[in-house]
């Protein structure tokens, strides 16, 4: 009767839809005859102890991230080494044998779905090699899987004895895929050896795993001519700056950062945009829809010279809307109270840290000035948008200060 009851079902759903969707051809599957297939979702629940919901949506991160990898539409979980639960019981086996608590396990996979279906065989020496090799214990050995689990399953712990201690590697930024499944032989080892003969020392190129992380998984080619044109840039290899135009050189492409550089020469100079980029090399990683407003503010409000942007480059590397703008805004109303130099160069007020810069010329005025704080306040956290030709935008954006200068004008009508 029950086996009646399942076919019967079976064929209504068939025949609702000709085109079954994964979730309902999974369903189909549970109502045939056959065993039911392994089922993730309830394997996160069962085997790791992830609560229902959130089982669910780190199945679904799991499809979604395979999906990815195999460059189509992950249709269900009867792929790779999740058609039984023979692989996933392995690879827990494993975690559990390296001293993870059931708990820390659950945080495991649950950053990292895709563990389950790793390699047992490749899993277990690497996870050795952390014990061993590195005199990782288990605590760390936990903290290193909640960032580096796809390295422990896309290649070798070569990175963390790179990065020369645990404790560097896991201040690293988030791994991307492309460099932990960049073979280590053709591509990252032959960058490495090509950024060191370079003169780069193994701390520079850490530093620069830590802004540009998949440079070492780029092809080698690419990495050669990055180097080249880094030169090319004026960059000597002996600057302390020649890292980070391989850096963008690489990331960025030689095509982008040409288009770039003479966006820069034509907005301040030729010899000043030359200066800028060996100064700071990064800024050729900036879009020219980025950097066009705050050079066009920098010139046309602040009266900042092209020189002075050639020599203190930094100033495009601010955020417009959160520094720049609301810090002119509070200079030029200190400034006009006699609480502030006028001969203070911007710089000097932009460079600063946003906490000193609050505690130095906004906390200190705030009784002095009325409004100032709130102002303040108000642009950066909604950001003030320049206008047209790099001017401030209209009086609503420029509310806040249009308030505090009209309160003085008041007051002294009304002292006349």
């Amino acid at each position: 009767m029950l086996r009646l009851l399942q076919n019967r079902l079976y064929l209504l759903l068939r025949a609702a839809t000709p085109l079954l969707s994964p979730t309902r051809h999974r369903a189909c599957l549970l109502l045939s005859t056959s065993p039911a297939p392994f089922s993730l979702e309830g394997y996160l629940v069962s085997a790791c102890g992830l609560a229902p919901d959130q089982a669910r949506k780190v199945s679904k991160q799991a499809f979604d991230e395979a999906s990815k990898v195999a460059r189509k539409p992950f249709q269900d979980s009867s792929r790779s080494r999740l058609n039984t639960a023979s692989n996933p019981d392995a690879v827990l086996a494993l975690l559990s044998g390296a001293g993870l608590s059931r708990a820390h396990i659950a945080a495991v996979v649950a950053a990292d779905p895709l563990i389950l279906r790793s390699s047992a065989k490749a899993v277990g020496p690497r996870l050795l090699a952390l014990r061993d090799r590195l005199g990782l214990s288990s605590p760390q050995i936990y903290q290193f899987l909640l960032v580096g689990s796809r390295a422990l399953r896309s290649c070798d712990v070569f990175f963390i004895s790179f990065f020369g201690s645990f404790e560097n590697f896991l201040l690293a930024p988030k791994w991307p895929t492309r460099l932990l499944t960049a073979d280590l032989d053709t591509r990252v080892k032959p960058n490495i050896l090509l950024l060191r003969r370079c003169g780069l020392s193994v701390r520079d190129i850490v530093q620069l795993c830590s802004t540009e992380p998949t440079l070492l998984g780029l092809n080698a080619e690419r990495v050669k001519d990055a180097v080249l044109c880094a030169e090319a840039l004026g960059v000597p290899r002996t600057s302390r700056t020649f890292k980070y135009a391989v850096a963008v050189a690489a990331c960025a492409g030689k095509q982008k950062v040409a288009t770039r550089l003479e966006f820069l020469k034509s907005a301040l100079g030729c010899s000043e945009a030359e200066i800028a980029v060996s100064k700071m090399p990064t800024i050729l990683g900036v879009s020219e829809d980025q950097l066009l407003p705050k050079i066009q503010f920098l010139l046309n409000e602040v009266g900042v010279e092209p020189q002075c942007i050639a020599k203190k480059p930094a100033l495009l590397g601010y955020s417009l809307e959160k520094r720049l703008v609301p810090r002119h805004c509070a200079m030029k109303l200190l400034q006009s109270k006699g609480l502030l130099n006028t001969d203070l160069p911007f710089y000097s007020l932009a460079k600063i840290r946003e906490q000193t810069f609050r505690m130095n010329f906004i906390d200190r005025y705030k009784d002095s000035v009325p409004g100032l704080a709130d102002a303040y306040a108000a642009t950066t956290a909604g950001g003030v948008l320049p206008g047209r030709n790099g001017r401030q935008g209209d009086q609503g954006q420029l509310g806040p200060w249009k308030e505090v200068t009209s309160s003085d004008r008041d007051e002294v009508a009304a002292d006349m």
